[in-house]
């Protein structure tokens, strides 16, 4: 098992369908749809945000991660993870292998996730408001919350509109997401 980041747009595509897919699940409406458009059409576009995969030695992903640039451009914030067999393990190796490597900050939603991200290596804890708690590895330069830059992002909303303002947009959108997903190796 090694971690690589996809070598081709293609590729790096299918593995983003198939992170949308698993992170949201089946029945999550726009959401993976609104989240892979925006991903692919303006973060990726932009050079703000990386997908990265722990491969077999058959190149396929046990688990895939979507690392995004906070807006210094000094960090890089866990957006979405997940194993498409499910397999935790995999998925811990990965963000392991990533927080030994990049300047990395995780939000863990609830203290089983903290405890998940302690595991995978993230050990520097704060309180954040509403409760959160944001998880920094190693190589992350901040030294406490305040220092901490926002993530890049996109609207999720503008997306939705141009959706309902432009079908042919959507329907490109939705057929390009689902010939990836259908792409990924299985």
């Amino acid at each position: 098992m090694k971690v690589i980041t996809p070598e081709r747009d293609e590729q790096r595509d299918a593995w983003l369908a198939r992170l949308c897919a698993d992170v949201y699940g089946r029945e999550a409406g726009l959401a993976p749809l609104v989240t892979f458009t925006g991903t692919r059409q303006i973060l990726f576009a932009q050079e703000a945000a990386r997908l990265w995969a722990l491969v077999d030695d058959q190149g396929r992903p046990g688990a895939l991660a979507l690392l995004i640039l906070d807006a210094t451009g000094t960090g890089m914030s866990l957006r979405l993870h997940a194993s498409p067999g499910g397999d935790r393990e995999s998925e811990r190796r990965l963000i392991r292998e990533l927080a030994q490597k990049a300047p990395l900050r995780v939000d863990a939603a609830d203290q089983d996730e903290e405890a998940f991200f302690q595991r995978c290596g993230v050990n520097r804890w704060f309180a954040a408001p509403g409760g959160r708690r944001i998880g920094l590895a190693r190589r992350h330069p901040a030294q406490r919350v305040d220092d901490l830059a926002a993530p890049m992002a996109f609207d999720d909303e503008a997306i939705v509109r141009r959706f309902k303002h432009d079908p042919h947009f959507f329907e490109q959108e939705k057929a390009c997401f689902v010939e990836r997903l259908a792409a990924f190796p299985g």
